[in-house]
């Protein structure tokens, strides 16, 4: 008749996969809590946000605080920023760096005595578009068109870019405020008064 039931196997046990599955489920919640642990070793360190050059100033705009893991690196944290800025770069530091302590020196051997800063005005075409501060430059005297068949020379073979302009396209333009020698500074300022001054960056001179 067709209200009799076929009869059904008992269903097999597999104790096996029940163990497995309890060991899955124990292992995703000791992953999970893991991470929740983990993600409270942070530090608060500083980040470089713009080029420094090797004997500049840090400054505090050019820092920004980040929390990170704690690996244990010995990175400056936030809490030193106001310290760091009166300090000077040991280092040429490029936008992205993860500050440590032998990044900076308490003194500079770029502003220090023996140094001048020196200031220049020049057009496009004196100067690479790709520069900013902190980049190594020569300084190169360029006779104009009175200069009675002089030749062109070095006057500063690896000046420092202390301070410069930027166009609203970020392309630097305008004044340029370069770390000379004491003993150069005299000539280079000369040259750079009749527009007789060119720099060239130096992309290896760190």
């Amino acid at each position: 008749p067709a209200s009799r039931k076929l009869p059904v196997s008992p269903r097999e046990r597999k104790p096996a996969l029940a163990a497995l599955a309890l060991l899955l489920i124990l292992g995703g919640a000791l992953a999970t809590t893991l991470l929740v642990l983990r993600s409270g070793d942070r530090v608060s360190a500083i980040r470089i946000t713009k080029q420094i050059g090797a004997g500049q100033q840090m400054l505090v705009t050019s820092m920004q605080e980040v929390q990170i893991a704690d690996t244990g690196i010995d990175y400056v944290p936030w809490s030193q920023s106001a310290q760091v800025a009166r300090d000077f770069a040991s280092v040429t530091l490029l936008p992205g760096t993860l500050l440590t302590p032998r990044m900076v020196a308490s003194a500079s051997g770029e502003l220090g005595p023996g140094k001048a800063i020196v200031g220049l005005s020049l057009k496009p075409g004196q100067l690479p578009i790709t520069l900013d501060e902190g980049d190594r430059v020569q300084v190169i005297y360029v006779p104009g068109r009175g200069g009675d068949g002089a030749q062109s020379r070095v006057l500063a073979q690896s000046a420092l870019v202390h301070r410069m302009t930027a166009t609203s396209r970020g392309t630097p333009a305008g004044p340029l405020a370069i770390v000379v020698d004491v003993k150069d500074a005299p000539l280079i300022s000369t040259y750079a008064s009749s527009g007789e001054v060119a720099v060239v960056e130096l992309p290896g001179a760190r």
